[in-house]
């Protein structure tokens, strides 16, 4: 995010500069150069523009009043909310499961009949992905990793497989935006005594405005947030109004992290991608560094939504293993133990078998 402030620094050594009283310039205290104020004004213009905008930023404020409405009595009482007696994840599931495993700790749950205090949905993505196809996505993903324990593909089971919708808080953007950057062209010469860089440094000015739809920020403490990036994106071409029925066969997730709270992420993601798209318009150059930037949003509201996952539970030396499935494109996603006799032998036979070719390739050139 761009500072709301400026620090008046002089050009020539970094140092601050100060208004001495007496004087009718703005003196540096360290390297005694003076300057005319018109020419601190025109000096620092810029920053004091880019300093008022990014002060706009920090107050501008997304419209998460209207992200999601009350449950009717209808659906309601369909629904029904549990919490975890082991970890403390809270749930909610359809009426008719008694019964189930928690999908964060595998701690077997009964069920209480009563749901409770939660925002009905504007939008969800239905699974596409089955049961089955997520155990194969799991299967493929050991191929392939060759420090991985031979036990634990051998031995390996799904103790959990769960179908679970995450919510999602959705985020819709205008923003104005601009930056400044350091460009630089670099020409060698070669004379016959010597070689000669010549830099040239350009300073590179963009603006744009920029339309953001549907910014995912997933409203779950208890889901790791590097895991629910990970499986993204989700397409929204299958985004339909939320209905209770889609929630039939598989857990829910209660949100537990506001849209007020989870802004802080959609801002960062909007400022980043803005960024990103006026640096890519320097082109030319053989360098290019973002000096400052500022983005204001001009229209900002949220919707709530709920994206499906596949969440796997696997067990190895008594410590679980957890997988990821986006449940619409299949994208997968998980973390796996190594052998560490694996890791050590790798590297050693690696070298044991390339010494011979070193040693006759040594020989060779003698």
């Amino acid at each position: 995010m761009a500072d709301s402030s400026v620090s008046y620094k002089c050009p020539n050594c970094g140092a601050p500069l100060s208004f001495l009283p007496g004087k009718k310039t703005v003196t540096c205290e360290y390297c005694g150069t003076e300057f005319e104020v018109s020419a601190i004004e025109e000096l620092f213009r810029d920053k004091q523009e880019t300093a008022v905008r990014a002060a706009e930023a920090q107050e501008a404020k997304w419209e998460t009043e209207n992200a999601g409405s009350e449950w009717d009595n209808d659906e309601a009482k369909n629904l029904h909310a549990f919490t975890c007696s082991s970890c403390g994840a809270e749930l909610v599931c359809d009426e008719n499961t008694m019964a189930t495993e928690c999908v964060y700790c595998g701690n077997p749950t009964m069920i209480p009949k009563r749901f409770d205090g939660m925002l009905k949905p504007d939008y969800v993505i239905p699974f596409k992905k089955t049961k089955q196809e997520a155990v194969a996505a799991l299967k493929e993903f050991y191929k392939g990793h060759l420090l991985l324990p031979s036990n634990f593909t051998a031995n390996n089971r799904v103790e959990a497989i769960q179908a679970m919708y995450v919510p999602f808080w959705l985020f819709d953007s205008k923003i104005s935006a601009q930056a400044q950057f350091r460009a630089e062209k670099v020409r060698v010469v070669n004379t016959p005594k010597e070689v000669v860089t010549q830099t040239s440094i350009y300073n590179c000015r963009r603006a744009a405005t920029m339309s953001f739809e549907k910014i995912p920020v997933d409203g779950s403490k208890r889901i790791d947030n590097a895991y629910m990036d990970s499986i993204e994106p989700f397409d929204y071409k299958d985004l339909v109004p939320f209905s209770a029925a889609y929630f039939t066969g598989y857990l829910a997730d209660k949100y537990d992290v506001t849209a007020e709270e989870c802004a802080p992420r959609a801002d960062k993601r909007v400022e980043n991608s803005a960024i990103e798209v006026l640096q890519s318009s320097v082109e030319g150059y053989d360098a290019c560094q973002l000096e400052n930037a500022a983005v204001v949003k001009d229209v900002g509201k949220v919707s709530y939504a709920m994206v499906p996952v596949w969440i796997l539970t696997t067990r190895y030396q008594d410590k679980p293993y957890t997988f990821m499935m986006n449940g619409q494109t299949g994208k997968f996603i998980g973390s796996l133990p190594y052998d560490r006799m694996k890791a050590f032998l790798y590297p050693a036979l690696c070298s044991l078998v390339l010494m011979p070719i070193i040693y006759f390739i040594l020989l060779m050139f003698e």
